[in-house]
């Protein structure tokens, strides 16, 4: 795993690192800080389609209320789904349709493993009015209930693959986490169905006992599983999100993600909050942004593609 350590945060910070048949250049900024207390628990992110400057978070209780702010952390708004609900929202992510984009939050916590079904909400992803702002209710496009085949399980990580059009889940507290899937056209059509277990990631660093001595013995142990995921809009990079570290995965065209989760990713160890839970691609997919839970909660963009190795 080729590791690099943000020592420094600004808005243009240029950091190159290179190994044997890889390399990256990378360009990390802090573009702004949410500025609603509201949106202390941010679980999720997802930049918009239809909207570039909007990225739709929310919060992992509460209102099944998605909220919207620019890249400075500016307010921009909420929405209320109608006919969801908020038992443990971990993210949120969007996938086409013959209606347009879709955002897709998903309700797929579960710390105890005591959940039988896992909820997906989706709604065609809204435009703002004419002051720029978004609000009211947004009418329920579809939701599905999903259940693991063992059973319950804790998951934060949602994302859609467009390379094979399959919504992709990967476990929290499983030691290795494990992938699973469903087709997006099944998710769409059905009101239950079961994920496919595809593998397992077995990549991820392990706490350390400096971690443990940063993080605490409650988040300490998990400061390398998986608290958000996304895949870009090629389909060849997916980026998943850590209390510790953001991973970059690549994907050789002949590949699948469970032989591409079994290649050692490219960590960079930060930013540097405590509890990173919210990672998405930019539409354009030359961008990731990465915020997290607390307050003030800051905006990080990864300016920079990794390529494929």
């Amino acid at each position: 795993m080729i590791k690099h350590t943000f020592a420094v945060f600004c808005a243009g910070l240029l950091l190159t690192a290179c190994a044997p048949e890889k390399s990256s250049s990378i360009a990390l900024g802090q573009t702004g800080v949410v500025e609603n207390p509201a949106l202390d628990e941010i679980s999720g992110v997802r930049a918009g389609i239809r909207n570039p400057d909007a990225l739709f978070v929310h919060n992992d209780d509460g209102p099944a209320r998605v909220s919207v702010i620019d890249w400075q952390g500016r307010d921009l708004g909420s929405f209320v789904i109608e006919g969801g609900a908020n038992r443990d929202w971990e993210d949120i992510a969007a996938a086409p349709s013959s209606s347009g984009p879709l955002l897709i939050v998903a309700d797929i916590g579960d710390n105890f493993a005591q959940w039988d079904e896992i909820i997906l909400y989706f709604v065609l992803e809204p435009t703002p009015g004419p002051d720029g702002k978004y609000g009211g209710t947004v009418e329920l496009f579809h939701s599905v209930s999903l259940r693991y085949p063992e059973g319950a399980r804790d998951c934060e990580s949602l994302a859609y693959d467009p390379a094979s059009g399959k919504l992709l889940f990967m476990t929290k507290r499983d030691r290795p986490p494990r992938l699973y899937g469903i087709g997006l056209e099944q998710a769409l059509t059905t009101q239950q169905s079961e994920l496919e277990f595809i593998g397992e990631a077995h990549l991820f660093r392990q706490p350390t006992t400096e971690d443990m001595a940063v993080f605490g013995a409650r988040d300490g142990p998990w400061v390398s599983q998986p608290t958000g995921m996304d895949i870009s809009p090629d389909g060849t990079r997916a980026a998943i999100i850590s209390y510790r570290s953001l991973y970059v995965f690549s994907r050789a065209p002949d590949e699948d993600w469970a032989e591409a989760f079994g290649r050692k990713p490219i960590e960079f160890e930060g930013p540097p909050s405590m509890k990173e839970e919210a990672v998405s691609f930019t539409d354009e997919g030359q961008h990731i942004v990465v915020t997290t839970e607390g307050i003030p909660a800051p905006v990080y963009r990864f300016d920079t593609p990794v390529p494929i190795p």
